[in-house]
């Protein structure tokens, strides 16, 4: 497991070891005591998985309360995935980061009090991701995509494809954050 340290306070990029031979591939994809070198102890109670086509957006998005940190990798396709700190407190507040993922093997740990969002670059995109707390609609947040003031540099090409939800994204100057 290899770490690379982000632009953004807590956030990492983690590539795994993959060995390949004529039969295929094999990937440890989550180690949790390697894992737990660098975030400290972590609970992962929940496992997502996404697949959206060409020119989808989804995000930016977090949860004002049961915060979630999140695992985020491709499997299948290629995605611009994007997170946002709404953490008052960090150095890197209101700092955007973003990466290719793909099947390249990348991994992105999105601290607790980020938003994130991906764009679908390819035909279609299957996400997996692990979430260290549960899904509360109640305390489900967006922040706006194409706030100006964040100069997020989206890979898109035309329109993205949103949903209700994302269309209606607050400003940064206007969502919730964390203390």
């Amino acid at each position: 497991m290899k770490i690379t340290e982000t632009n953004l306070k807590d956030a990492y990029i983690i590539a795994n070891q993959k060995f390949e031979d004529n039969r295929g591939f094999f990937i440890e994809s989550f180690k949790l005591r390697e894992f737990e070198k660098i975030t400290g102890e972590s609970n992962f109670v929940q496992d997502n998985h996404s697949k959206s086509s060409k020119g989808v957006l989804r995000g930016l998005h977090y949860q004002i309360q049961h915060v979630q940190g999140k695992l985020v990798r491709c499997i299948s396709g290629a995605v611009f995935d994007v997170i946002v700190d709404l953490r008052k407190s960090s150095p890197t507040f209101g700092k955007w980061f973003g990466i290719k993922l793909s099947e390249n093997n990348l991994q992105l740990w999105v601290p607790p009090g980020f938003a994130h969002g991906f764009y679908t670059l390819t035909d279609f995109a299957e996400v997996q991701y692990k979430v260290t707390d549960y899904y509360y609609p109640e305390y489900d947040r967006t922040l706006l995509w194409s706030d100006i003031n964040l100069g997020i540099e989206w890979a898109i090409d035309g329109d993205p494809i949103l949903s209700e939800k994302d269309l209606k994204g607050k400003t940064f100057d206007e969502c919730e954050k964390y203390d």
